[in-house]
């Protein structure tokens, strides 16, 4: 069994910052890409940053410059810094990774809200 914990979504301002870790935890033998995605109401999730095992990184245009995906392999943890946060990253941010186990699974958090409003 494998879990995803997300932690430090929250309320902030516009302009403002915040960091969110995901740890993952269970059985693995060894974690390849993780990444992040959001999705707000009546939206579809989209890729927000993703990371592989080896630190190679991508992001979505709107987030470039902004936000920072790193990766803690000894800890098995993910995480975002998020900057110079705007109204519009106003939804639930969701962790996943591909984690071999005995096989390779999909995994993902149970999501953390990060709310940007003056």
């Amino acid at each position: 069994q494998v879990q995803l914990v997300e932690s430090g979504g929250g309320l902030v301002q516009p302009g403002g910052s915040l960091r969110l870790s995901c740890a993952a935890s269970g059985s693995i033998v060894s974690i390849y890409a993780m990444g992040w995605y959001r999705q707000g109401p009546g939206k579809q999730r989209e890729l927000v940053a993703v990371i592989t095992s080896g630190g190679l990184t991508n992001y979505a245009d709107s987030v470039k410059g902004r936000f920072t995906i790193s990766r803690d392999n000894a800890k098995n943890t993910v995480y975002l810094q998020m900057s110079s946060l705007k109204p519009e990253d106003t939804d639930v941010y969701y962790c996943n990774a591909d984690i071999r186990t005995g096989y390779v699974s999909h995994y993902w958090g149970q999501g953390t809200q990060v709310t940007v409003s003056s």
